[in-house]
């Protein structure tokens, strides 16, 4: 297994689970404070830095798991 797959796996493994982390924990702007021109539907808090930290650190374990399963055998992939 090439460096270049492992990093092109991670890349894609961390683009899926961004978004799926994303949506956790979001609450909307309270109407009576919105700007003009605000989205109603916005998030208050956005938290990304804690959500790229949460997905980086659940992509490295599949990846850890992807590269077990690809290194051992049990599942080919070519």
């Amino acid at each position: 297994m090439s460096l270049t797959e492992i990093v092109v796996v991670y890349i894609i493994i961390w683009w899926l689970v961004l978004f799926m982390v994303l949506p956790f924990g979001i609450t909307r702007v309270d109407p009576d404070t919105l700007l003009p021109g605000q989205d109603p539907g916005s998030p208050a808090k956005g938290r990304m830095v804690l959500k790229l930290v949460i997905t980086s650190g659940i992509t490295a374990v599949l990846l850890g798991i992807y590269y077990f399963v690809a290194t051992t055998g049990l599942i080919s992939f070519s």
